[in-house]
């Protein structure tokens, strides 16, 4: 499966942003007037703070060393449709979209088009869950019909926690690039009901959780905090009724964590906004 051409929002002055989606990542989605982005309202808040824009789109279930290449070949493409060949770059990773920035930036010659990388609920240590789901396809020969039919489904096997293990041994953090990670937990009633038997897994192997990813496996270098939401609604999806104690919209949350950045040295670009505005004009 080829890359398919990123969306691209343009502004001056403010550094580009690449939002870069996780497992089972999907393009813009249409039904009738309904529109479905997997980033939901989060591209458009930071568009609106001025920073130009990239959406990925790579293969959805192919290994980090594939999807990585292809995030590669979207940032250099889309940097010089904006005229902006020697900006450097901040890149947001959901999920297994960190790992892929991660690779990328450390073994793809990167490292100098990228300022910073903050991972949103990404398994770096792995996940529980891919080590159940791994060891029942591989029991019942669900990895050998996929090879039968040509799917690529490696990210599966990436993501298990002896992977992730080696993967962290073999992958260093670039010393110019700055690293930043957020977390998210909910307990096991408030996430989706899919989502259930996937959450107990990880939290009797490794503690609080989304649904899928441990606070535990999604800590990395300068470690943000921990969001109040379930996987899904990290990326501003909500499928869960909030009765009590509502985190609402998620798009906040992304604002303050890349004002955090900025207050610790990371360039955003000409023209920042404070924090105290950017999340009034969100709620309006």
């Amino acid at each position: 499966m080829a890359c398919r051409p990123a969306r691209v929002y343009s502004s001056p002055g403010m550094t580009p942003i690449v939002l870069h989606h996780g497992l089972m990542g999907f393009p813009n989605l249409k039904a009738g007037p309904i529109k479905f982005r997997y980033f939901r309202k989060i591209d458009r808040i930071l568009a609106e703070r001025g920073h130009p824009v990239i959406v990925t789109r790579v293969h959805p279930t192919a290994g980090i060393e594939r999807r990585a290449r292809q995030l590669k070949e979207i940032i250099l493409r889309q940097l010089d449709i904006l005229g902006r060949q020697d900006s450097k770059v901040v890149i947001i990773g959901h999920s297994l979209g960190g790992l892929d920035a991660r690779y990328m930036i450390s073994q793809l010659g990167m490292e100098d088009r990228v300022s910073a990388l903050l991972t949103v609920t990404t398994p770096h240590r792995g996940s529980s869950y891919a080590d159940w789901c791994v060891r029942y396809l591989q029991l019942f020969g669900g990895f050998r019909l996929m090879r039968v039919l040509g799917l690529d489904v490696q990210a599966a096997m990436d993501l298990t926690t002896e992977n992730c293990r080696l993967f962290n041994e073999a992958i260093p953090d670039s010393p110019k690039v700055r690293y930043f990670s957020v977390s998210a937990a909910r307990p096991w009633h408030r996430v989706p009901a899919f989502a259930m038997h996937a959450h107990k897994i990880v939290q009797d192997a490794e503690g609080d959780n989304d649904g899928l990813v441990s606070v535990k496996s999604s800590t990395w270098a300068r470690h943000l905090g921990v969001w109040p939401a379930d996987h899904w609604h990290t990326i501003n999806h909500r499928l869960v009724f909030e009765l009590t104690e509502p985190t609402g919209d998620i798009t906040p949350f992304y604002l303050q964590a890349l004002d955090q950045m900025r207050e610790e040295g990371v360039d955003m670009g000409e023209n920042s906004v404070n924090s105290e505005a950017s999340l009034v004009g969100t709620r309006a």
